[in-house]
């Protein structure tokens, strides 16, 4: 990806988050790192996932180093004025996992995050239900 294809990127709320909220789910940062750009229960969820750094690559590798992960693809749906539900591809080496999330405008002008979900772990069936549930 260019420079330039990046600060693009970087500039939608939905990759702007998707990003920080990998780096505190995969251990890189601490979770109060998130405290000023989250929402009511987000914080709860985070504080409880982060521990277990979910996103973190895993511990062995074939080649003797871990992969470093990062955001893949990552879209949106906007199911009214001022709110986003977002969801990302998070890579790891040849691990693929799902971070879906939901962003609300305030009335200061800044996204915060109010939902936080993830994929299932591996071999760990899907839960039903989905945000909110």
């Amino acid at each position: 990806m260019t420079a330039r294809r990046r600060r693009e990127r970087e500039l939608l709320p939905r990759y702007w988050f998707a990003d920080r909220l990998l780096l505190t789910l995969s251990g890189q940062r601490p979770v109060h790192w998130m405290l000023g750009h989250t929402a009511g229960p987000a914080y709860e969820q985070l504080v409880r996932l982060a521990p277990r750094a979910p996103l973190a690559p895993p511990r062995t590798s074939v080649r003797g180093t871990r992969p470093v992960p990062v955001v893949g693809r990552c879209d949106e749906y906007r199911p009214r004025p001022g709110v986003i539900e977002a969801y990302a591809r998070v890579l790891t080496g040849d691990r693929v996992q799902a971070l879906a999330f939901r962003l609300e405008h305030g009335r200061d002008g800044r996204w915060r995050c109010s939902a936080v979900e993830l994929g299932p772990e591996p071999g760990v069936p899907a839960a039903r239900g989905g945000m909110g549930t």
